[in-house]
């Protein structure tokens, strides 16, 4: 296999998902964050590791924001926002997390590329990355040039950063003073 064929096909793969993503869904999540007390965050598996990079620029923008699971995850209630993602559509602790959130008061956004999902009807702002996940990289459909869920979890990382730039503005919040809270112990 040729590498800077493989890089092409996964490029363009990556851009056809990012260009069709929903403006509104985008603006929607934006919203959600700019107005959320606290936010908090989850996902499972390579997934996981995309709502941490997620948890970390929310941090970089002086947004109060942790990872479920880590020991300095708050409570959540009335005014926060929980932001899962559920790239198939269905995990079961994603769906007992939103189901405890919600019990509590905060609402719950998610990240997916099936929004007709059983996870994403029980949220409140649903952001859909139209991507082959693991779940249906075996059905009919010409497989993706990346392995797996890779497409989904690689438009992840830059719609967050798409989405943070988004929130950058809308905040108010400069290249200097994200950088300023960058951490100094690395």
């Amino acid at each position: 296999m040729n590498p800077t064929d493989l890089s092409v096909r996964a490029v363009e793969e990556l851009k056809g998902v990012l260009l069709a993503v929903s403006p509104e869904e985008l603006s929607a999540m934006v919203d959600a964050i700019a107005h959320a007390r606290t936010i908090a965050v989850y996902g499972v598996g390579r997934e996981g590791l995309m709502m941490r990079a997620l948890s970390m620029r929310l941090y970089h923008l002086g947004l109060d924001a942790s990872v479920v699971g880590d020991m300095s995850a708050p409570p959540l209630g009335p005014g926060d926002l929980l932001i899962v993602s559920a790239g198939p559509g269905d995990f079961s602790t994603v769906a007992a997390l939103v189901a405890v959130a919600q019990g509590a008061g905060a609402a719950v956004a998610c990240v997916t590329a099936q929004p007709g999902g059983p996870v994403p009807r029980m949220c409140d702002v649903v952001l859909t990355l139209p991507a082959q996940t693991m779940a249906d990289d075996t059905g009919e459909a010409p497989p993706s040039t990346l392995p797996m869920g890779s497409l989904y979890e690689g438009a992840q990382y830059l719609a967050f950063e798409i989405l943070i730039l988004m929130l950058r503005e809308r905040l108010g919040v400069t290249p200097e003073a994200m950088r300023a809270r960058h951490t100094n112990l690395e």
